[in-house]
């Protein structure tokens, strides 16, 4: 064996051998890092799914978001072969658990506020039986479906205990961020404190919440072309670009060699940007 060859092997063992040195110095670090910051982000993603009354250990959370940027990193790179997407996977995993409770929340929420209408429609009738508003609550939690049940049921369950009805109705209203939820619990207190007739209360509350649904759905029917022409425009540049290069990869050359054209394809995106901003900022309308 040469004198040349005996270096490079020197050389290559040195290398590796500084980068084991720095790696076991390292890497039991970064895990621990990496290790607290999913019990962190499992906490926290526990207390949301607690308020759904979706029921899962921390131990399951903890390996969910520990193990998912790993696993959906190597499939990325089997399938694909590729380093960059073996970190677009990492970073997928990192963000899917937390991205897919938050929808979880965002569609109970939404479901929560289309029962309010039925919710009025139980406590007016149940009131207009006889029964008392906690006893009218009570109704709403055992015959109303969730989330709504499960919500005025934890109301229920809290008074019993002793808390405050207008302290419950205040972390409601934190949790749910609803207007018309805090319409409802502020014109109850409202009637607590000063006197009113509280069926009488429901009943003109719910004929607003109907007529606020309706002219939400005439306005969302009536925007819904407006939003879909924006889409459309907004990707038809972006198509045109895929559809010429795909046809002569050389078409762009001049411009990417050029610092006019690097400012000119800038400035085009940036204009999409905003484009796309400004119509759907447009075609928004606040209820």
């Amino acid at each position: 064996m040469s004198q040349g060859n005996i270096l490079i092997i020197s050389i290559l063992l040195a290398t590796l051998g500084a980068v084991s040195l720095i790696a076991w110095a390292f890497i039991p670090d970064l895990m621990e890092r990496y290790k607290k910051l999913s019990e962190k982000r499992a906490a926290r993603a526990s207390r949301s799914l607690d308020e759904m009354f979706i029921w899962v250990s921390h131990k399951k959370l903890i390996l969910v978001f520990g193990l998912s940027p790993v696993i959906l990193g190597i499939v990325f790179f089997t399938l694909f072969g590729n380093i960059l997407l073996l970190v677009g996977g990492f970073v997928l995993g990192f963000i899917l658990p937390m991205t897919v409770i938050n929808i979880l929340d965002k569609n109970r929420k939404k479901k929560f506020y289309a029962q309010l209408p039925d919710t009025l429609t139980s406590l007016t009738q149940s009131m207009k039986a006889g029964l008392s508003f906690m006893q009218a609550l009570e109704i709403v939690a055992e015959e109303l479906p969730a989330p709504v049940s499960q919500e005025f049921a934890l109301l229920v369950k809290e008074h019993k205990m002793g808390v405050p009805l207008n302290e419950s109705f205040e972390r409601l209203n934190k949790k749910m961020e609803s207007d018309d939820l805090n319409l409802i619990t502020t014109a109850i207190l409202i009637a607590f404190e000063t006197g009113g007739n509280l069926t009488e209360i429901f009943s003109h509350l719910h004929e607003n919440i109907r007529k606020k649904n309706r002219v939400s759905g005439q306005l969302k029917t009536l925007t819904t072309q407006a939003t879909l022409q924006g889409k459309i425009l907004t990707a038809l540049p972006v198509m045109f670009a895929i559809l010429i290069f795909k046809m002569n990869p050389g078409f762009f050359d001049q411009m990417l060699s050029s610092a006019m054209g690097r400012f000119l394809l800038i400035w085009c995106v940036i204009s999409e940007v905003l484009g796309a901003l400004m119509l759907k900022r447009l075609s928004h309308i606040e209820v």
